[in-house]
């Protein structure tokens, strides 16, 4: 059998109509050819060695999978190399000033802290807000987080909003047992914190009140009401207690319906389990959310991660010197009293009404009807995670300026009265 250079032995039994002849090799270059090929080549760019594959230092994050979904990678897109096709293991690593913290003076103008005694038995508490005044007859957007959040997960929405509403103002609150609000006595471990829904909801109302008081306004700017998770079913409960009146232009409920939220309670334990137990430091914190993609928004990571953790004065671990703020576990007890009836209370409160999803998959029945029947608007982006208004801030701040658009009484313009119209047709035909 004869071996034909470069055809396999298999082709060269397979006869002549198989293959074409090889041409025949080039002839040699010439010395004066290779002079000339190594002074072109002289000017062209170095090739990065074979084993670098380049990665852009923003993380490009295109699936819609759940934030709770820690094994899950950012999309990496690398640059023309030799290594075009060489699989990522995982996002690139991170330049230390690309996970500085962000401080929340670059998103909001003030912090206020604000004392409310105790009454009725119960603790006194310092809540604590981030706030942007509105403009006189400016709406303000109010914000409430999640359980094991703080105020600063709006803060790139809060500038986002403004950039489109200059106008609008932004107070976002940190609820007690999160961030900043303080509950006395200080040490929460002497006493059983109330998380229930009921007094979220107090805390709420009473943190607008006493801003109001702080800021010195007479009366309170036209409100919208915007809740992400947990404080979805708060700001739905406010709504629906009515408390504030007519001065709730409007509410919003980001990626939270009863249904949904009743069942994943049900692996909440697992989804804490999976979590690290701390930090060596806080830039290694905001690592982890961007790499699990818990936030899918490096900046928004920098600005809110750093006020979920808080540093252990005397670590056992040395390699877990920032702990979490809030210890989730402890809140079980109110879980289900945070999600239940959510869905009825929200159609039925007065304002209007928006539920911005990450997934049609989460509505529930009562929800889907009411969708069908024109009772709320929805909105789903569906290449968010459960952090919706911080992995896709622009678009959620489009959204939230387009509903308030819609349901602000002050640009509506009513029609005459009849009798003004008449009266107006009589002192015409008398030449008045």
């Amino acid at each position: 059998m004869t071996l034909i250079s470069g055809v396999s032995p298999e082709l060269a039994d397979s006869g002549p109509s198989s293959f074409s002849p090889l041409p025949p090799p080039s002839p040699p270059m010439s010395d004066l050819q290779r002079s000339f090929l190594k002074a072109k080549l002289a000017h062209l760019p170095a090739l990065p060695p074979d084993d670098v594959v380049e990665a852009p230092s923003e993380i490009d994050f295109d699936d819609s999978s759940s934030a709770s979904s820690a094994s899950s990678t950012g999309t990496i897109r690398p640059l023309q190399s030799k290594n075009l096709f060489a699989v990522p293991t995982g996002t690139a690593p991170r330049k230390a000033g690309q996970l500085e913290r962000i401080p929340w003076s670059t998103y909001f103008s003030q912090e206020l802290y604000l004392p409310k005694p105790a009454t009725d038995g119960k603790p006194t508490i310092t809540h604590h807000v981030y706030v942007t005044p509105p403009a006189p007859k400016g709406p303000l957007f109010v914000t409430h987080h999640g359980a094991g959040s703080s105020g600063l997960s709006f803060a790139v929405l809060a500038s986002e909003i403004r950039k489109l509403l200059p106008q609008a103002g932004v107070l976002s609150l940190d609820a007690r047992g999160h961030g900043d609000t303080v509950v006395s006595p200080s040490k929460e471990e002497d006493m059983t914190l109330d998380l229930s829904l009921e007094i979220l909801g107090d805390d709420m109302i009473n943190t607008i009140r006493l801003a109001q008081a702080k800021l010195g306004w007479e009366e309170l700017p036209p409100l919208v009401l915007v809740g992400h998770s947990l404080g979805g079913a708060v700001v739905t409960d406010v709504a629906k207690r009515g408390i504030l009146g007519d001065m709730v232009l409007a509410y919003a409920v980001l990626d939270v319906v009863e249904g949904s939220a009743i069942d994943a309670l049900q692996s909440m334990q697992t989804y804490l389990s999976t979590r690290p137990l701390g930090f060596t430091t806080q830039a290694s914190g905001i690592e982890w959310h961007i790499r699990s993609r818990t936030i899918r928004n490096s900046t928004s990571a920098r600005i809110a991660v750093p006020a979920l953790l808080r540093q252990d004065p005397s670590p056992q671990n040395p390699s877990r010197t920032w702990v979490w703020r809030t210890d989730l576990a402890k809140t079980q007890p109110f879980w289900e009293g945070w999600f239940i009836g959510l869905s009825k209370k929200f159609l039925e409160a007065k304002g209007g009404k928006l539920l911005l999803l990450a997934g049609t998959d989460r509505l529930d029945k009562e929800l889907t009807i009411g969708q069908m029947q024109g009772k709320y608007q929805l909105q789903v982006f569906p290449e968010a995670g459960h952090f919706i208004h911080e992995d896709l801030p622009e678009k959620t701040a489009v959204t939230l300026v387009d509903f308030y658009k819609r349901n602000d009484r002050s640009a509506l313009v009513l029609p005459p009265k009849v009798g003004d119209l008449l009266k107006a047709g009589k002192e015409r035909s008398v030449g008045i």
